[in-house]
């Protein structure tokens, strides 16, 4: 997720290899959201990625070995930003326990309606991109999990709110978020995936409150 990169000055005027070659790498990874978003990931091509990002097909090869490796570069990306983004405002948001799942939660669907071509790559096109993506999809789901049940365990710890019942319980909270946002995405219902919000805070707090 990301704004799209500006072009590289070439001539005397060119950065350094390193810079151009990073900034090649975003205006790709920018074009393959769009590509993917518009045509899904099977129909979404190298040639294609190379021709939405202005750059030919042998300069997308210098970055990526196939359209896989650039999905899974897209999703990789995307993940920390998302997580960072959440730890960043739980952290904002002080001590108050309601209050640091509240902050995450709208940093979370925040960047999704930030990036409406890159949500959609990451929520609905990376299943058909084979065994690896999945993989890294159970990954990010795992680590959204732990992140839910450390702000969980925080606030149990100072008695302002009940523990999960089970170390599943963060898990299905996260697969849930992740299904509501991925149908928001493919149905747009509701028409803000902003205004699940109040639907993701009823789905932690009333899991926790069932465990008390």
């Amino acid at each position: 997720m990301r704004e799209p990169a500006p072009s590289v000055p070439r001539g005397r005027h060119a950065p350094p290899p390193e810079v151009r070659h990073s900034r090649q790498r975003e205006r790709l990874l920018t074009a393959a959201a769009r590509v993917f978003a518009r045509q899904g990931y099977a129909d979404g091509s190298a040639e294609g990625i190379a021709r939405e990002a202005g750059m030919s097909k042998a300069t997308f090869y210098e970055h990526f070995a196939n359209k896989e490796r650039c999905i899974l570069a897209l999703w990789d990306h995307a993940a920390e930003l998302i997580l960072t983004a959440m730890r960043d405002a739980a952290r904002e948001a002080g001590d108050d326990p309601a209050e640091r799942i509240r902050a995450g939660t709208r940093a979370f669907l925040r960047t999704l309606a930030g990036h409406p071509d890159e949500a959609r790559t990451l929520l609905v096109q990376i299943i058909g991109a084979g065994p690896e993506a999945i993989r890294r999809r159970d990954g990010i789901v795992q680590a959204f999990a732990e992140v839910l049940d450390q702000e969980n365990a925080r606030a149990a710890a100072s008695g302002e709110f009940p523990r999960f019942g089970s170390r599943h319980d963060a898990v299905a909270v996260v697969g849930a978020i992740v299904e509501l946002a991925s149908r928001q995405v493919r149905l747009g219902e509701p028409p803000d995936v902003r205004e699940l919000e109040p639907v993701i805070e009823r789905l932690i707090f009333g899991l926790a409150a069932q465990s008390a």
